[in-house]
């Protein structure tokens, strides 16, 4: 009877998180991943599985298996950010973590975030450290330690630099503010979520995590990394890495995003730059037999113009930065990785960062 009280009383004073895992064909990862999900620990945890239309047996599977675990279930396929913002509208709670079905995760993932959020109301999101499953001494690309932006709208990471990841020997494992948190696993404090208008729908997949963090900071909130925090990320489960629908998203988005949060001043030659470097891009991989690549680029940048002439803006373009904004490198990565050969987050940004 006293575990018993002992166990309301520490669910009453924690606050309610619920693991959103969002789902589209992915019955195996879940079989997989989802029994070390249940087994978190956390003592006030609500976990659900966000199905957007699998045409596998996910659904079936889930209801024999995990009869425990909630189900949201979706008439269509409506990608990454429109999945979660539909699930997200139905789950009543203080924080959310939007984890992808290919995460392992390790007894105590839960609590060092959340004592790490709630210790400062202006951190909004955070991610823990990502680490590759079948290589796991060695950082995972979709996040590593905590996510950076160049100038030019780049993408990298601590400990992870374009296709170069580190190995991890605890030379990122500070907490510390960053750019973006990894949609792979990600905390988010619910109400924010909410009140910033969610995800961007016309993402559809890819790259709407940095636009969320990015808008996240023009709002004056700060986005985390808490490596006392570790999982093991598969990656590239539901696109894998070079599928052509892939690189669309990810160079169409990457423009839209920069649109919808750069000043209008910078955006007027920032992108037309981002345009020439996407364009060396595609014809360098034209050059070595990858038309499929090639093709995809332009696909974006012509999906990029029809978004911009004709597409729903959910958020207003051209914002005002804040004063200063975490994990923004004020050079261009392309350049210190490609022309000045340095490979590693570290030697890029510095070994204070």
């Amino acid at each position: 009877m006293l575990y018993l009280r002992i166990y309301f009383i520490l669910i009453i004073l924690k606050p309610l998180v619920s693991i959103v895992i969002l789902n589209w064909n992915g019955r195996k990862y879940l079989e997989r991943f989802l029994p070390s999900v249940l087994a978190s620990g956390y003592p006030n945890l609500r976990v659900a599985v966000a199905d957007n239309a699998s045409t596998d047996d996910s659904v079936a599977f889930l209801r024999s298996a995990f009869p425990e675990t909630e189900l949201i279930l979706h008439d269509r396929n409506y990608g990454f950010a429109g999945g979660y913002n539909r699930a997200l509208q139905q789950v009543k709670s203080d924080y959310y973590i939007l984890l992808n079905s290919d995460v392992e995760t390790t007894p105590g993932w839960i609590e060092p975030v959340i004592e790490l959020m709630e210790s400062d109301k202006r951190i909004a999101a955070c991610q823990p450290k990502l680490l590759q499953y079948d290589n796991r001494s060695y950082f995972e690309y979709s996040g590593a330690s905590g996510g950076w932006l160049d100038k030019f709208g780049y993408p990298f990471a601590r400990g992870r630099v374009f296709d170069v990841c580190e190995r991890d020997e605890g030379q990122y494992d500070e907490t510390a503010p960053v750019f973006w948190a990894s949609g792979a696993a990600m905390f988010v404090k619910a109400d924010i979520f909410h009140a910033l208008g969610g995800l961007d729908d016309y993402f559809f997949a890819h790259q709407e995590e940095i636009d969320f963090c990015w808008r996240l900071q023009s709002a004056g909130y700060s986005v985390y990394c808490c490596p006392r925090s570790v999982i093991y990320h598969v990656g590239g489960g539901t696109l894998p890495k070079g599928n052509s629908n892939k690189v669309f998203l990810n160079f169409r988005n990457n423009l839209i995003m920069l649109a919808k949060n750069l000043p209008l001043g910078q955006a007027c030659w920032k992108i037309p730059f981002r345009l020439f470097l996407d364009a060396i891009s595609a014809f360098k991989s034209l050059a070595e037999g990858e038309g499929k690549y090639f093709i995809a680029v332009f696909r974006a940048h012509f999906g990029f113009w029809r978004w911009l002439l004709f597409g729903e803006k959910k958020h207003s373009a051209f914002k005002r930065p804040p004063a200063e904004l975490k994990g923004y490198l004020h050079k261009s990565v392309v350049w210190a990785y490609f022309i000045s050969g340095k490979k590693r987050f570290d030697e890029i940004v510095g070994p204070k960062q």
